[in-house]
């Protein structure tokens, strides 16, 4: 069996395949990236990509640049053909129209980011089932309680209700014009009292609504 042969573009084949691909894609590539590329197409093996591209950038064919131990491989500018006028128009149409497609993609990126905020912070279908059963049981507890209280017989009537407002407001008047009398009063005894007000109070005895935290209700 012969040796030395790694595939049908082995040696200068591997050359001139590597060149045309530099050329055509017009961007970097490392070895181990170019032998990815094109080991499946044209059977190449890493040693005859590697050993092509070196023989490439010494003819001068090719640029090399190392990046501390790998080395990246790239067409020479100057060898390209300068694009004619139509050419530059043309891929100035396709930048325009990429980059149109790129924010419309970004855009529509941004509102599926929004919905998926939103169902995020949604209840999902579990929380939602559990939420209704407890509002059903609640909507049941309070049902009950309204048909206890309509099936009482104890019920106030308007004309009660009406009565007992009309009292409250009687007694309440009574009241207010009963403190008024007795604070007039007291103001008087106190002008020659030689003792304090809260003094006076504790030897007669006199307890306040303030000293039991009742207010008088406001008149309507």
């Amino acid at each position: 069996m012969s040796k030395g042969r790694e595939g049908p573009a082995a040696g200068g084949g591997a050359a001139a395949v590597l060149l045309r691909y530099l050329r055509e894609q017009n961007r970097p590539y490392s070895a181990q990236d170019a032998f990815g590329n094109l080991q499946r197409e044209h059977g190449l093996g890493k040693a005859a990509v590697v050993k092509a591209l070196e023989q490439l950038a010494q003819q001068g064919r090719v640029r090399e640049k190392a990046y501390g131990k790998q080395k990246i491989y790239f067409a020479d500018q100057e060898q390209l053909p300068a694009a004619s006028d139509a050419e530059l128009r043309g891929l100035d149409g396709e930048i325009a129209a990429l980059s149109a497609k790129v924010q419309a993609l970004q855009q529509s990126c941004r509102q599926m980011e929004a919905e998926l905020k939103d169902l995020n912070s949604s209840m999902t279908t579990p929380e939602m089932t559990r939420e209704i059963e407890e509002l059903r049981k609640d909507c049941a507890s309070y049902t009950e309680k309204l048909e206890r209280i309509k099936s009482a017989t104890n019920h106030v009537t308007p004309e009660e209700k009406d009565k007992v407002c009309s009292e409250q407001k009687l007694y309440c008047k009574e009241w207010r014009k009963r403190k008024r009398m007795a604070t007039e009063l007291l103001e008087a005894i106190l002008e020659g009292y030689p003792k304090s007000k809260k003094q006076f109070f504790e030897e007669v005895g006199i307890e306040t609504d303030e000293d039991h935290n009742i207010t008088l209700p406001e008149a309507v």
